[in-house]
């Protein structure tokens, strides 16, 4: 092993100690259904807004938003942007009223506010397929990142990730998680940082480059006709992945089960405007390493790994010692990448299960863990790999056509109801789940139909979303509506400060009242 082997090991090796020592912390706190559910809604503001960065900044994030830059150019500056204003409509339209359900899932919170026990395990199998295309492309990112560092088979990583993220989980659930992912968000922004601003010194420090040359090299696809995002039809794909990220954000169920940790609405609206700052200063540093991977290492998109471009940009511009202590700090953020956005997931996928499928202990939740992270592990070996931005858009495309109109036509329209909720997310959960299938199995070609199928497939939210809230509004019109006075009650307790006493939290495994 060379010395730049042995200190990528060592990075690696370094970040999973401290996550499974932060977790082990966590876990001697964890000793109630409660705490492994929601960290018996206790989490701070600051603190919980940091867990929160850290599980949000997954590995589309910390190596897919470069990537994406480097291979498509100005149009994929609509990931970050959108990533990140996505938290200014969870901020203005959920994140308060969500935590004063009462509700400890998103299908808890579809029971309490619709009164429908079928609408609320329909909206639990929609989280199980969210989560799960979610999670398939982190377990990928590691055997990637593992491969391209260390020349290892991508299943060692994707196993590697797999066991200490199933093993956290199943010690200690929310509780132990979240003093992993904020330590983990520090750790990732330290990571892309500091790369990004030696880069820029260095090429500063060098004197002018011949932009143009560079972003016309061979196999480059900014400046040909057709070839930057969304290929053929790139406006509409543009426009499609704007409503995807910015409405999927309020949908993902592993970011809004972490406003249930609040203690009020009150501090889940101060965490979500905490996480806009924190995230979008985040994602200055892929952008612009983005850049930099289309200057120093084009190599990466001609041989279709452009999602390896971060790890690749340390040690092919700055030599020696130096570029190996920065390659391997890039090493250690993306395993916390991958760690602190798997550990999400599955608390969100083992707490509804457990609850929702199980009857909700404590035992229920740890073999729901286990269940449920070996499953997606397995498909992460089996299905076709695409850009890890893009693999996270369509899950952001099924999150922005079924449970975002359930929240924000339930929170703010008392017209919906529960046949109502149900259209909507089948329709949605369909239309956006078959474009993500197609897509993750090889997809279609761009010549059939004139490109625009393999548009519509490959970035399905333009159209799935806008069905999908049809179909709620539309199927509400002609269905039984609950009693006005159900639901004004509901929407007092959804829309009252806290400090009114209108409400009081349930224990897990209570229905709804």
């Amino acid at each position: 092993m060379d010395s730049a082997s042995g200190i990528t090991v060592a990075a690696l090796l370094l970040a999973a100690a401290a996550t499974v020592g932060f977790a082990v912390y966590g876990v001697r706190l964890a000793r109630t259904t409660s705490d492994f559910l929601v960290a018996s809604r206790s989490v701070g503001a600051r603190w919980n807004a940091a867990a929160i960065s850290g599980e949000y900044l997954s590995a589309a994030s910390f190596l897919g938003v470069a990537g994406l830059i480097a291979k498509y150019g100005a149009d994929a500056l609509w990931y970050p942007v959108g990533f990140t204003a996505g938290y200014l409509g969870l901020l203005m339209f959920v994140a308060a009223p969500l935590r004063r359900s009462g509700a400890y899932t998103v299908p808890d919170f579809a029971e309490f506010r619709l009164g429908s026990l079928r609408l609320r395990r329909l909206a639990a199998l929609v989280v199980v397929l969210i989560c799960a295309v979610y999670l398939i492309p982190q377990f990928q990112g590691a055997g990637l990142t593992l491969r391209i560092l260390l020349g290892l088979p991508s299943w060692v990583g994707a196993v590697a990730v797999g066991g200490i993220v199933i093993g956290t989980v199943v010690g200690g659930g929310m509780r132990s998680i979240t003093f992993v992912q904020a330590f983990q968000y520090w750790l990732k922004l330290t990571a892309v940082a500091i790369p990004a601003l030696v880069l820029a010194v260095h090429f500063f420090g060098n004197g002018p480059v011949n932009m143009a040359a560079e972003m016309t090299s061979e196999g480059a696809p900014w400046l040909e006709p057709g070839g930057g995002l969304g290929g053929p039809h790139p406006l509409y794909s543009v426009y499609s992945l704007i409503i995807a990220t910015f409405l999927g954000t309020m949908g993902l169920p592993h970011v809004l089960v972490r406003f249930y940790t609040n203690p009020d609405g009150r501090a889940a609206r101060a965490t979500a405007l905490t996480v806009i700052g924190l995230v979008g200063l985040f994602y200055l540093f892929p952008t612009l390493l983005g850049v930099f991977a289309r200057l120093y290492v084009p190599q990466s998109l001609t041989d279709g790994n452009s999602d390896a471009g971060v790890l690749l940009l340390p040690g092919s511009v700055v030599s020696g010692l130096p570029g190996q202590l920065l390659g391997g700090l890039v090493a250690a953020g993306a395993i916390a990448a991958f760690l602190s956005t798997s550990s999400g997931l599955l608390v969100s996928l083992a707490g509804v299960i457990s609850t929702d499928l199980l009857p909700g202990r404590i035992r229920d939740f740890r073999a729901a863990a286990l269940v449920s992270g070996a499953v997606p592990l397995v498909l992460s070996l089996a299905v076709a790999s695409l850009d890890l931005s893009r693999t996270v858009g369509l899950a952001f495309s099924v999150a922005a056509s079924t449970l975002c109109p359930l929240l924000v036509l339930g929170i703010w329209w008392r017209g919906l109801t529960a046949a109502g909720a149900t259209a909507g997310l089948v329709v949605g959960g369909l239309t956006a789940g078959a474009a993500t299938v197609v897509s993750v199995t090889g997809g279609v070609s761009t010549e059939f139909a004139g490109g625009w199928l393999a548009a519509v497939l490959g970035y399905p939210a333009a159209v799935s979303v806008p069905l999908a809230f049809l179909a709620m509004i539309l199927a509400s019109k002609f269905t039984h509506r609950q009693s006005s006075h159900e639901v004004s009650r509901i929407f007092v307790r959804l829309h009252a400060p806290e400090r009114l006493g209108l409400g009081a939290d349930r224990e897990p495994g209570t229905r709804p009242a």
